[in-house]
């Protein structure tokens, strides 16, 4: 079976999964590329944090939109571990 390589963004965010599964969390990660560079990146918080919202992508949207300065990251491509859920799509 041919293996195709994965984008670096992708490698961050499985980086991350792993490292909240480290600490007890769900092993979700995710990233975020501005101008083909990951400017943020994020795990699951939810168990550590008491928080059922702090899911990977609202704590890498969150995240980059503070290294952006900008509440709009429409020029940014988000790459999750999984699919979204409902309330992350």
């Amino acid at each position: 079976m041919k293996r195709w390589p994965l984008p670096d963004a992708m490698n961050v965010a499985l980086d991350r999964a792993r490292a909240g599964a480290a600490v007890g969390e769900v092993p979700v990660g995710a990233a975020i590329v501005h101008d083909g560079k990951v400017i943020a990146s994020a795990h699951n918080l939810t168990r550590t944090g008491c928080d059922p919202t702090a899911h990977a992508e609202m704590a890498v949207i969150r995240e980059a939109a503070r290294v952006l300065g900008a509440e709009r990251l429409d020029s940014c491509d988000l790459y999750v571990t999984l699919e979204p859920c409902a309330m992350c799509a």
